[in-house]
Order: structure tokens, then sequence, then C-alpha cells
């Protein structure tokens, strides 16, 4: 009996970005009958193939409701149809996913449906507005959008003159770390820890969750940095930031950064450096490493950070799995 009555003999894509893995269906007129019980079987990583969302790859104007979408962004053929691992679609600023827009651009180069030379960017189509991903030999990189400082109600420190708004107690670190809060397709809280041991003592099991004071308003996620000092491309000659990177899924264990928890880092360590801050920053991750150009003033205001920010790193399709 297969595991999702829905997509029975179809073929699935798996491929991640810096370990974010997804599966994605390449359903251009969306015939498909795709259930959100269907996303979660095989989302499922003890019953199912294992991901932590779905996309299907679909033509924009297969979709019901995006006439005036199209209208507005004609450019953007190709739509990111986005579920999370329970079958729920993405919808808002969250579906403007910056690993999985990556994802879908390098499948429909791979399956030759779009080849996409080096060089050449593809516009995608998404419930949260359209991205560029565009091609640099074997890296992908995507518009991440605009970043913004958060509004907290009442915030422990002023954030524009302190460069945090929120007190975080971390499990497995001593006393409350200095968090800022900024809103890049969704909400994030960065925290910059002094040294590696710090990082590595980190929710250890059992240790419960992270507490705020005060405590967001949306759903957050919390990123730990470690600055690393600085490096000098040597293709460039310009400066790179450097930094480790570690996610807190829901504040209580580990998960893997997505592209735009990287992008908010990014922002957090530009604005904490100050004005002679570096416009690009190499992170590593536990599962590998990407890099962000946040420009001169990422948080100056709408345009200039949409324009400023932009993630690049290697997408892996690992696998094609044919469904019984």
């Amino acid at each position: 009996m297969t595991i999702a009555p829905g997509l029975a003999g179809r073929t699935l894509i798996k491929g991640h970005t810096a370990g974010v893995d997804l599966l994605l269906l390449v359903d251009p007129e969306r015939e498909v009958p795709l259930t959100a019980a269907d996303v979660a079987a095989v989302c499922n990583r003890h019953t199912g193939l294992g991901a932590d969302g779905l996309v299907r790859v679909v033509r924009t104007a297969s979709l019901p409701g995006t006439v005036a979408f199209r209208d507005v962004v004609p450019e953007a053929e190709w739509f990111l149809d986005y579920y999370r691992c329970d079958g729920d679609p993405v919808r808002g600023a969250a579906a403007a996913y910056g690993d999985a827009c990556r994802l879908l651009a390098a499948v429909l180069d791979a399956e030759g449906i779009v080849p996409l030379a080096d060089g050449s960017a593809l516009t995608v189509g998404t419930r949260g507005g359209a991205r560029t991903v565009t091609r640099l030999a074997e890296m992908w990189a995507v518009d991440a959008g605009p970043a913004s400082l958060a509004e907290v109600a009442v915030p422990a420190a002023d954030a524009s003159a302190e460069g945090w708004d929120t007190a975080v107690r971390i499990p497995g670190l001593e006393g409350d770390r200095a968090a800022l809060s900024l809103d890049l397709a969704g909400r994030h809280l960065v925290v910059a820890l002094a040294e590696d041991s710090e990082l590595d003592a980190v929710a250890p099991p059992g240790a419960g969750a992270a507490e705020y004071t005060p405590a967001p308003e949306a759903a957050a996620s919390l990123e730990l940095v470690v600055p690393l000092g600085e490096h000098v491309d040597p293709d460039t000659g310009d400066r790179v930031g450097l930094a480790r990177v570690r996610g807190l899924a829901d504040g209580t264990g580990g998960a893997v950064p997505s592209a735009e928890a990287c992008c908010a880092v990014a922002v957090a360590l530009h604005e904490w450096i100050g004005a002679d801050a570096p416009t690009d920053y190499l992170l590593r991750l536990p599962l590998g490493q990407v890099g962000v150009h946040v420009g001169q003033a990422p948080l100056a205001g709408e345009t200039a950070a949409r324009d400023a920010l932009l993630l690049t790193g290697t997408v892996e399709l690992v696998g094609r799995i044919a469904l019984a």
C-alpha cells in the first residue's frame, strides 16, 4: 500500500541547501490531487521519505487566484507551491522561502525544463511575493527580501541605540543573553555568543526551552552566532565577516538555520559592528555554509533592504524517488 495515495506512481526529487531538506514534485499543470495527508506522509522521517517540507513545482498560470499576480509579475512563469511537513500550505511572508526558491530553480535546470546558464536569473512566484534566483556557477543566489527592526511592545533595551531589545535565558548557558529582534519573512531573535564552547554547550538534552523577556508577540526563531572576525576575499579584495551559526527550534533544540535566519544573523552582525562593518558575511552552519550580502544599510528601509540582502550557497539534489 502506498504511503500517500494522491502521489501513487509519482516521482519526487529530494534536495537540500546546507541541511534544509525538501521534497519537490514537478507538476507543471497542477494535475496531481495533492492533499495535506499526502504531504505529511511523505515528509515523515520515520514512515515516509523525510523532509522539512514539500514543494510543488507548478506553472503560475495553472494556479487559481493568480491573475492579479501574473499581471504585476508576468515574468514569474513558475510558482513555489510550498507546504510544511505537516501538510499545511505556507502563506504570507514565510512562503517566500529562500531555500525552497533555490531548490526549485535547481530542479527546473536539472530537469531541462528551464536551463539556466551561469549568470542567468529566474523569477519565482510565491504566496509571499516574487523572488529572483540567480545561478552563479555551482552556487545559487536568492533575493531574500527586506529586513527591519521588529516592533517590540515593551523592549528590555532600545534596539536602535544599544543593539538589543530582548533578554533571553538559553538552556545550557548561565545568565541572560541580549537578543536583537528582526523581521525577515518572520520574526528572528539573534544572540551573539563569545566563543565556540558556549555554542556547543547550548540546549543539552532535557534542558528545556529558552525564556524571553519580553516574550515575543509572534512566533519567533532563535539564532545564535559566534563572530569569528573577518578575512579578505582573494578574488575581489573585499572584506568578509566570518561567523558560526546555530538555530534553536522553538528555543528548545538544534535546528538547521533557514536562508532567512542566516540573513537575519548577517544583518545583526552588520548592525553590531557599526559603520565599518563588512557588507558580506560567510556563515558556517552545522551542515554547510552560506554567504550573505547585506549592502551598506540593510535596515535603512524597505527598498534598500530588498536590494541589499542576497543569500548564496550550494544546492544538492540527492535523489529521485518513485513512489509505489
